[in-house]
């Protein structure tokens, strides 16, 4: 599985990268399980997967708070 780039998760809308986030989390989940469990073979899968969500919220965040800068000025 390829990282995804930072370009190409602001071309995403904001509903596509919360849909996005939620299943990242659901993948963080299962590769905690299996490294538990001793099924997990790539382990730098969780840590690829957590830069993952990072940057995910970091794009939302930024979206944010740019909505707010645009609100406040038109205010």
């Amino acid at each position: 599985m390829a990282a995804l780039l930072s370009r190409e998760l602001r071309a995403k809308s904001d509903d596509e990268l919360e849909e996005l986030f939620e299943d990242k989390k659901a993948d963080l989940y299962t590769l905690r399980i299996n490294l538990v469990s001793g099924e997990l073979k790539d382990t730098s899968a969780i840590k690829s997967t957590r830069r993952e969500i990072a940057r995910i919220q970091t794009i939302l965040r930024e979206r944010e708070l740019a909505a707010a800068i645009a609100e406040e000025e038109i205010s």
